[in-house]
């Protein structure tokens, strides 16, 4: 066997996470499910793990999953796992050393997608920009017995039609982080709290904004220094759920519903 990575996409909506939980739906529990279909091998020798944990109702594009494989060539991989797939695609491969961690990623990206009705989007990216650099977060996550402090590369803001896409670039992030920095922007741009709001609760103050809804956030990426990953063109799939249908799907479902 080898061990292998996988990019995978899916809707957040169909599932109640990511992390495996007995009687429920869930991405991991898929993803073990179709491996085992095509490889009949068991759990232990899977040796399955995940890059990013991911709530119930929010999206991936480029989360990445870990496991043991006896399929020689990536492509074959990919389009077996994509045939037996329910509601997961598996986008691209690479073949990795075993040692490989996919919780120490290089960067990890998320969009979030805000309504910009009512919204003064110069008071959102001046808030946005608060959460750039080193902080301590913690009024702005649960931190799960996890260190607050937290170097976010970027929080950026662009307006798309009626809609602001907030992209959070960082090595990794918390719980909830992301939905309670955008329910603080959405509230500082919509008048409902000032910038001095923001600034007392990124100095320790009990101060809480909030948490914007799940399935508005998407997981774009997550990147690792030295690992190459191969995407076949997508028209040598033939399964139930694609790439760029996800993307499709995404966007409508939000937007319908915002």
């Amino acid at each position: 066997m080898r061990r292998v990575a996988v990019k995978i996409a899916y809707l957040g909506d169909e599932f109640v996470g990511s992390q495996i939980q007995p009687g429920h739906r869930t991405v991991e529990g898929d993803v073990l499910s179709d491996i085992m279909k095509i490889s009949g091998l068991g759990a232990d020798d899977i040796g399955l793990r995940c890059a990013s944990r991911t709530d119930r109702g929010v999206n991936a594009l480029g989360n990445v999953v870990v496991f043991n494989t006896t399929f020689e060539d990536n492509v074959v991989l990919l389009k077996a796992l994509n045939a037996v797939s329910g509601g997961v695609f598996y986008r691209s491969a690479a073949s990795v050393n075993d040692d490989l961690n996919p919780r120490h990623a290089t960067e990890r990206i998320y969009r979030y997608i805000l309504p910009a009705t009512g919204m003064d989007v110069n008071a959102a990216k001046e808030c946005a920009s608060l959460f750039e650099g080193e902080h301590d977060l913690i009024r702005f996550c649960r931190p799960d017995g996890k260190p607050t402090v937290i170097n976010m590369r970027s929080v950026k803001i662009e307006k798309d039609d009626e809609f602001l896409i907030i992209e959070f670039r960082s090595e990794y992030f918390l719980w909830n982080l992301i939905r309670r920095i955008v329910s603080a922007i959405s509230s500082v741009g919509s008048g409902n709290s000032s910038i001095d709001d923001v600034k007392r609760a990124l100095n320790g103050e009990p101060i809480t904004f909030g948490i914007a809804r799940a399935d508005a956030l998407t997981l774009v990426d997550v990147v690792y220094d030295h690992v190459e990953f191969v995407t076949p063109p997508t028209d040598m799939f033939r399964s139930r759920t694609d790439e760029e249908s996800l993307r499709q799907r995404i966007r409508r479902t939000l937007f319908d519903s915002l």
